[in-house]
Formats: structure tokens, sequence, C-alpha cells
């Protein structure tokens, strides 16, 4: 499959006080045209503002190294006008809470519109039009009643909906989704993972899903990335890291996840907190919480390799059995 993003070397830092703090480090991936990759992790671990430092999007004090390649386009460092014309139209991204991505004073049919007229030359009553159907294809009821609405008037599920909607007017290669489950209820939050599922198939777009939730990943994702400290430490399809793990984060966050099948049992939490960025442990970043952990991780920290010569990957020195039976 083509590659529509190719990210090499990432670094993403942050000037705090009197230090810098590196938030993303190392990090380099690729997303292939209609693939959906999960990138999992606890917070903290790096997962947003990388993808934040993609889309020219990083607070103030942030600054972003390394190369996001869209296509023949690097992205990293490009001035913010320039950044407009592939923002919204060839990569795009739907934010946690659309209370804070929607503006309340406008009617929905106007905020979307405007991405049609500025992106797509529309003129503004075919970019009305197109609203509309917009809005009907990402299965919000009576589309034409919700379009002359604000955003407050909605629920939380159909705000999420228009942000969606608003993401694919203009067909983006790339979408990517910033735990947009989150404030949903369970009921919601499987409608959006279906839509998600219907839209990338239909469109071919390629979809990011930035989440903590692995529940969300199993039904959606065909690929994961997992970060810890601000670093990948395993890559693979979901399949794999999902039955067969091999990292001891990875195989934590599989404990932590509650299980179907397990409803009588307790979960079994990762011990401790994740680490803070100004302070980053020495070797591996997962150390002081890693039940497999040797002499070595204390003090080098583990590059991202290649598993079994294969294609996913993963950052760790321990080579034994890490007995993941008992999660699958």
């Amino acid at each position: 499959m083509t590659n529509v993003l190719v990210v090499d070397d990432l670094d993403v830092t942050f000037a705090l006080h009197q230090a810098e703090v590196k938030a993303v480090s190392d990090l380099s991936f690729s997303l292939a045209a209609g693939e959906t990759m999960a990138v999992v992790g606890e917070s903290g671990s790096g997962k947003s503002q990388a993808f934040l430092a993609i889309m020219g999007l990083l607070a103030r004090n942030g600054r972003a190294a390394g190369r996001a390649m869209l296509g023949e386009v690097d992205l990293i460092g490009m001035p913010g006008d320039r950044l407009d014309a592939y923002r919204g139209k060839d990569i795009a991204m739907i934010f946690q809470d659309p209370m804070t991505s929607l503006n309340p004073s406008l009617k929905v049919r106007t905020q979307l519109a405007e991405v049609l007229v500025r992106h797509q030359g529309f003129a503004p009553d075919k970019a009305g039009r197109a609203v509309i159907e917009m809005l009907e294809r990402v299965g919000i009821p009576e589309p034409v009643k919700r379009a002359s609405a604000y955003p407050h008037e909605l629920s939380g599920g159909m705000r999420q909906r228009v942000m969606i909607a608003m993401a694919l007017l203009c067909r983006p290669k790339i979408l990517i989704a910033d735990e947009p489950t989150t404030a949903l209820d369970v009921t919601v939050q499987a409608q959006m993972l279906e839509l998600f599922k219907t839209l990338t198939d239909e469109f071919g777009t390629a979809l990011v899903l930035i989440t903590h939730d692995l529940g969300v990943v199993a039904g959606v994702a065909d690929r994961m990335m997992v970060m810890y400290g601000g670093r990948c430490v395993e890559t693979g399809t979901v399949d794999e890291l999902f039955y067969d793990p091999r990292h001891p984060y990875t195989l934590g966050l599989l404990h932590s996840t509650p299980h179907v099948a397990k409803r009588a049992q307790r979960l079994d939490p990762i011990q401790g907190l994740p680490p803070s960025l100004e302070r980053l442990p020495s070797g591996c970043a997962f150390h002081p919480r890693c039940a497999f952990r040797f002499e070595t991780c204390f003090a080098e920290r583990p590059q991202l390799l290649p598993v079994d010569g294969g294609a996913r990957g993963r950052a760790c020195w321990y080579q034994g059995s890490l007995k993941h039976e008992e999660v699958a």
C-alpha cells in the first residue's frame, strides 16, 4: 500500500521554567492509505503531542524537529500560513472535546461550510448543500434542522459527529482522532467506532486513533503503536500485540483492560505511576514499574528494533517469555 505519511526521528521539546522537557523522542513510523493505526499509552506518554506537532498545533513553548512527510511535503517546521493549505484539506484532526473546537456563536452550517469555501472554492449555496449531505452521511438525524442549530443545542454524540463531518468534508488523506470517545457513553462510543470504520472504508482515509483505551482499539484498528515516556516501545498489528505482546508495558496495558470473559476477576493494574518527562529514569523509562527488569535495564536505553525479522518492533532488553496466555 502507498504511504500517505512518513515520520522520521520526530522530537517534541517544551521550554519549561529554566529547563527544556522532551515530550517525544526519536519517533518514526509510516501510515498507509486506508489504514487505521491506534496510538496507545497512559496520559503523558506523548501520544497527542506527537500529532499536534505534525499538525503544527503545539503550544507556543513547544518545538518540533525531525520530518513528517505528507507525500513530498515536510510538515515539520512549516509556517502556519503554509500549513493552512494542508490542514483540513489533506490532514484533519478531531479533538477530544468538540465544545472546545466548535465556535459556540456560529451555527453548525456556517462552520462546516467555511471549510469548503476556503479549501475547495465552493460557492456558499453549494457548500451549504454539501454540508447537509455530509451530516446525513455521518448519521445525524434531521440534518437540515441540526445544521441550523448552535453547538450547545446538540448532544455530546451529535457534536462529535459534527466534528467528524467537518473533518471529512474535503476527503482528507489522513484523519487524526484524539481520544474521540472519552466523553461519550458506551452506546454512543460503539456508534462512533462503527462510524469511523464505515467512513474510512468509504473514503479510503487513513485513520490515526489516539487513545488510552484498548477496548476501543480491538474492533477498529489494523495496527498499534504503544508509547511510554515519549517513545514508541512496541509496534505491530493489533492481533500481534493483543495475543503475543513482546514488551512488558504492552502486557501491563492488556492486563489492566476489562475483559468480557473475566467479569468476576479483579483487574491487574500496572504498579506505580508513569514517569515525569522532566525526570525520566535512566536506561529504560519503564524499569521502575517492570516485573521483568534486570541490570541492563537500569543503565542502557533500548532501541526500537525489529521482532523476528518482521515488520513489528519493540524496545526492550528482556528476551524471555512474558507468559501472556492468561490474557488472550
